[in-house]
């Protein structure tokens, strides 16, 4: 087998098992073979089939995203910046992402894009909720990228006929035949001869699946050891839905059937029975959320773009809750995500030390894996996956580099990335992605928003062109 040995790194990022922390490491060695990590720390002497130079990069363990729809988020560029429906709490979820959605022949460029992506920002493992489509397996394996595939599955879609009321189309047989089909490709993805591929069960959305699906479905995930996600408390209205069907806020609700636990994860839980919006008579969420160990998946940024935040993810820390982060829209940029945190968090909290640094590494490292139920990746130690990014400290961004883990995500972001390996392979080198055209993928992308745009009109319910709701910044002359 290959040794690959990183040698005299100006800082690595190794883990600090003692303490169960990371730590920096100036003039460090890491060392790989057969996509496991073999060796942290300064002066390694053992063999060396390939020598990498460490001066002038930082080495750190790659990135764990734990929630991202690459399917369908990066047409959404240009659509969806500035827009939510005014009488549903500016939420864009029900009257404009139905509309405004990819062709099938677009879903690939899409995935490419969001994919690369997320590799160029340092993201080694990602978890997709997607809806199967035809090139999943294929992409997720050519991408080079850790997939913990998550095919979502619901018992209602949901939609507006006058964008102020949300209905909902029931077909509860139709929900339990998408969790068959769910559960066989995850038994596909955990088969899959990359050995990089894994499975999430995840019910769509609370307020989409009926108790059984979300009880069945929690069970199934259990029975086979995995994790289990559901979005919930994402919006002012699906927290109303939920108290009017069950007189519970939505977290009180997922407690009462029994499905939160330290191997389910609530995508996003911003509106919880405190949240100031909500207006509701208890003040318990936060508590039932830490007590039962349940995971929250923080993604900022798709939020911000509304006007809402996360109140706030230092509130959060000090309840005990376990918090990992995603990349719930465009661009599936997890560096520019995790400034966002800081500052979101900084502004919610009115103070600046409401979270630290630390803080955030830690949640889009190891919080990540934990939430993921894994040990073996976001950390730099002896046995854990050879998953890891060299951050070129000698950028201009970078500079001063006290501290470079600040000066990445305060500054540089996904410019000072320069390799990053997955299981020991380089999947980007000098900045490039290696597995995939990205350039390419991107301009194709722009012929297929050109064709929703035109598409749109017949989705709507008031058959209004695109430009009706989401003007361009000028106009054109």
């Amino acid at each position: 087998m290959t040794v690959t040995v990183i040698k005299n790194a100006s800082f690595v990022v190794g883990w600090d098992a003692e303490h169960n922390r990371h730590t920096y490491i100036q003039g460090g060695d890491v060392a790989f073979e057969n996509g496991e990590i073999v060796f942290v720390g300064r002066g390694y002497q053992g063999p060396a089939d390939e020598t990498i130079d460490g001066a002038g990069r930082m080495v750190m363990p790659g990135l764990v995203n734990i929630h991202s729809h690459p399917a369908s988020e990066p047409l959404n560029k240009g659509f969806l910046d500035e827009l939510g429906s005014p009488a549903l709490y500016n939420s864009s979820l029900y009257e404009y992402m139905t509309i405004l959605r990819p062709e099938p022949e677009a879903v690939a460029d899409c995935v490419r894009v969001a994919y690369s992506e997320l590799l160029l920002s340092g993201v080694t493992t990602l978890t997709d909720m997607s809806g199967a489509h035809p090139d999943w397996f294929d992409l997720a394996a050519q991408s080079g990228l850790r997939v913990c595939m998550s095919p979502m599955f619901r018992s209602a879609s949901w939609g507006t006929r006058n964008g102020h009321v949300v209905e909902y189309e029931w077909d509860e047989k139709a929900g339990e035949k998408a969790m068959e089909q769910a559960l066989d490709l995850i038994e596909k993805a955990q088969a899959h001869p990359s050995g990089r591929l894994s499975g999430m069960v995840s019910p769509s959305q609370i307020d989409t699946c009926t108790p059984d699906l979300i009880r069945d479905s929690h069970a199934e995930a259990k029975r086979r050891g995995l994790p289990w996600q559901i979005h919930a408390a994402q919006s002012t209205v699906e927290f109303h839905e939920i108290t009017r069907r069950h007189g519970l806020s939505p977290i009180q609700w997922l407690e009462s059937l029994g499905v939160l636990g330290d191997t389910s994860i609530v995508g996003h839980g911003i509106f919880l029975d405190d949240y100031s919006r909500t207006g509701w008579h208890s003040r318990k969420d936060l508590t039932i959320l830490a007590e039962s160990g349940t995971s929250v998946a923080h993604c900022p940024t798709v939020f911000m773009r509304r006007g809402i935040a996360l109140k706030d993810f230092g509130r959060y820390r000090r309840a005990g809750v376990n918090i990992g982060l995603g990349t719930d829209t465009y661009p599936h940029n997890m560096l520019e995500e995790m400034r966002h945190v800081a500052y979101v968090a900084r502004l919610m909290a009115e103070s600046p030390r409401t979270l630290t640094t630390t803080d955030l590494f830690e949640a889009a490292t190891v919080g990540g894996a934990r939430a993921l139920l894994r040990d073996d990746i976001g950390r730099l130690a002896p046995g854990c996956k050879a998953d890891l990014v060299l951050v070129d400290v000698t950028h201009p961004m970078m500079q001063p580099v006290r501290d470079p883990v600040r000066s990445l995500i305060y500054a540089a972001a996904e410019r000072a990335v320069d390799t990053v390996f997955v299981d020991g392979r380089k999947v980007v080198e000098e900045g490039r992605v290696l597995t995939f055209d990205y350039e390419e993928a991107a301009l194709r992308l722009s012929e297929a928003q050109r064709w929703t745009e035109e598409l749109a009109p017949s989705r709507d319910y008031a058959n209004r062109p695109v430009s009706a709701y989401s003007p361009l910044t000028f106009p054109l002359a």
